[in-house]
């Protein structure tokens, strides 16, 4: 029989069945091994167990069509935290705390290193100051291609939008702690009552609410996994020269420079840099390439 994997705690799986019904599992045969050698089973996971009632194992793990990765603390081989997602919506907060430009595209190049479509959410917009800083991202990151969705979780303002988009599929929800993921959540589906956090007078950063991997399956459809957050990342993978294609407002001049092995740094008939020039890349968007294509460089010669 088949399911797909909603969490898991201690070398312990918790599998929805395609039958019906969730069953706790353990790993068996090649794939425990698999994982012993860091091929994890994640959240999102199709799999097939074998077995007698009350004691079904995994022991395969299908095809994924998607991955979510992010980087550990110090470790440069990526770690997978879901799978088989449709979509990442990237939440930060207008205000309290601030937005960070290098973090958002931080994440954003993250997801687009995974190849999945990437949505930003800026909550807290009924904040004194919310309003226009969630409109000046818009202006930032709606040329670039990117869906942006100002939403409050306290005053409902967007929720509905974002609770569509949420319920139209499998998706995950990243970003710095203490912009209030877990409780847009709440506010979409408040039988969740997931923990929520307050953000830290002392450090001005959240605090972590969400402890663990889980798919949360969402009242009127969808399942969201709710991961802990993304403190420390990076672009996973990647060789230098692949970073460029993380930032999609690239594309259209990359064929266009005079080298094919073109850096857009200092090279002579830059299209990038020309493009830059003339304000059709935004400068902070190009500062973030020229940070992680310069650790990127760094991490290939380690």
């Amino acid at each position: 029989m088949k399911g797909t994997v909603y969490g898991t705690t201690g070398g312990v799986y918790r599998v929805l069945l395609d039958d019906g019904g969730y069953v706790e599992s353990t790993l068996r045969g090649r794939l425990k091994k698999d994982v012993r050698q860091g091929d994890r089973v994640v959240i999102g996971d199709r799999v097939r167990l074998e077995g007698d009632p009350g004691s079904l194992a995994v022991t395969e793990r299908l095809p994924r069509a998607s991955e979510l990765t992010r980087r550990g603390v110090g470790i440069r081989r990526p770690k997978v935290v879901a799978a088989n997602l449709d979509r990442v919506f990237v939440v930060l907060a207008a205000v309290d705390p601030a937005p960070h430009l290098e973090v958002i595209d931080r994440l954003l190049a993250v997801v687009e290193s995974c190849r999945l479509p990437a949505v930003l959410v800026v909550n807290k917009v009924d904040l004194p100051g919310g309003a226009e800083a969630a409109r000046s991202l818009a202006e930032l990151y709606g040329p670039v291609g990117y869906e942006v969705l100002s939403v409050s979780a306290e005053s409902g303002a967007g929720l509905e939008e974002f609770a569509a988009l949420l319920r139209a599929g499998t998706s995950a929800l990243i970003g710095p702690s203490g912009v209030g993921k877990s409780t847009l959540l709440n506010a979409v589906d408040p039988d969740l009552d997931l923990r929520t956090g307050e953000v830290s007078a002392r450090t001005g950063t959240g605090k972590h609410t969400t402890v663990g991997s889980r798919l949360i399956p969402l009242a009127g459809g969808g399942r969201v996994a709710d991961t802990p957050g993304f403190g420390d990342v990076g672009v996973w993978g990647l060789e230098p020269e692949e970073v460029e294609r993380c930032f999609p407002e690239f594309e259209p001049f990359l064929d266009e420079c005079r080298f094919r092995s073109c850096a857009h740094l200092r090279e002579p008939d830059c299209a990038v840099r020309a493009a830059l020039a003339e304000g059709t890349i935004p400068e902070s968007r190009y500062a973030s390439y020229v940070t992680l294509r310069e650790e990127a460089v760094s991490a290939s010669a380690v």
